[in-house]
């Protein structure tokens, strides 16, 4: 059987172990703390991060992009019969998700507001894009789940918690995003592919009192409805 190292709030992790959900691939996991690294995961994981996928051959794999092509090489891709354009576009989209992972993670560790603000001014020119290029829905290409829906995926899930537990909406204004993030979340691939106590261990983590959403900070919505003294 497939098994997967993982750290429990890592969004790469969650890229991969959605896909493996989507396509109903039996896995197993192991957690590992990122902070006091197993000499045995250090010693097969080139670049001493997850996710890392070991196959049933025993072959230690690095890297969520190159874990995806594998998991689509090994089983039926969640599409059939897309053409080579369309394949390169959604790679491309699901890329664009990849990189702004990280972006999304400081952002919402932000200690002050002008930090918050920065950083989240550049996740909504990237909301924004997504925005323009969302079909008719529910999923991003239409109505069928794809692999750019499940490299979204982190980024949506995470918004969505924030906004639930912090009154902070990043896909504020964003309205075809918002539609296909609600249609994610109402599909349950987004709990089905984190731990049981995902949720308590995200919220810790970033609505902490080291981070400004965490604060409790009577206005964080930061919009043109901010600027205007609309938004609380």
């Amino acid at each position: 059987m497939l098994k997967i190292i993982s750290f429990k709030i890592c969004p790469f992790v969650q890229r991969v172990t959605g896909l493996l959900e989507a396509k109903g691939l039996p896995y197993q996991i192991e957690y590992i703390s990122l902070s006091n690294k197993p000499q045995w995961f250090l010693d097969i994981s080139p670049n001493g991060q997850v996710p890392l996928l070991v196959t049933e051959q025993g072959e230690a794999l690095f890297e969520s992009d190159a874990i995806v092509e594998y998991l689509d090489e090994v089983s039926e891709p969640l599409e059939l019969q897309i053409t080579p354009e369309q394949r390169a576009k959604d790679r491309a989209w699901s890329y664009m998700a990849v990189k702004n992972y990280l972006v999304q993670c400081g952002a919402m560790r932000s200690p002050d507001q002008a930090s918050l603000e920065s950083k989240v001014a550049k996740l909504r020119a990237f909301f924004a894009k997504a925005d323009q290029a969302i079909a008719q829905g529910p999923y991003f290409k239409g109505n069928q789940l794809s692999n750019v829906d499940v490299a979204w995926l982190p980024l949506l899930h995470r918004a969505e918690i924030i906004r639930r537990h912090a009154g902070f909406d990043m896909l504020e204004g964003f309205l075809k995003v918002q539609a296909w993030q609600r249609a994610l979340t109402s599909s349950g691939l987004a709990t089905k592919s984190v731990s049981s106590d995902f949720e308590q261990l995200f919220t810790d983590f970033y609505l902490s009192d080291e981070t400004y959403l965490g604060l409790g900070s009577d206005c964080r919505i930061v919009t043109d409805r901010c600027a205007q003294g609309n938004c609380c």
